[in-house]
């Protein structure tokens, strides 16, 4: 078995916005995503991620490239894609994410804390 942290998540947008959530563990704003369940595929992890740390329903619209880095020495790839909202269901907050905002691109840009979300925000071509 891999000694590699697998994880996927979305860049989800709706009318000219994108999602970001805050993880109060770490006081930080990103994008939602989490490790994949046993068997999961990695559309299957994106997608119920999304839900759970959003509320929304989403469907896939287009893969975009991969985040690779290490946690405490243990190498990690989250896999992303851009997805667009189906059921703008409530928000409930959690021990994992406290908060929901809804951002234009422009000050997604700012809010987000890692440059790696940024570039893959900006890459994503929205």
């Amino acid at each position: 078995m891999s000694d590699r942290i697998e994880a996927a998540g979305g860049v989800v947008v709706r009318d000219g916005e994108v999602a970001l959530v805050h993880r109060p563990r770490y006081d930080d704003w990103t994008l939602p995503k989490g490790k994949l369940d046993s068997g999961e595929s990695f559309e299957q992890a994106a997608l119920r991620e999304v839900e759970e740390e959003t509320g929304l329903r989403a469907h896939l619209v287009r893969e975009l490239p991969a985040i690779n880095y290490d946690v405490n020495g243990r190498p990690k790839v989250v896999r992303y894609w851009l997805m667009e909202v189906d059921d703008d269901g409530p928000f409930v907050p959690n021990d994992e994410t406290d908060e929901l905002r809804w951002m234009p691109l422009d000050e997604a840009l700012r809010v987000l804390t890692y440059d790696r979300d940024r570039e893959l925000v900006a890459s994503a071509g929205l």
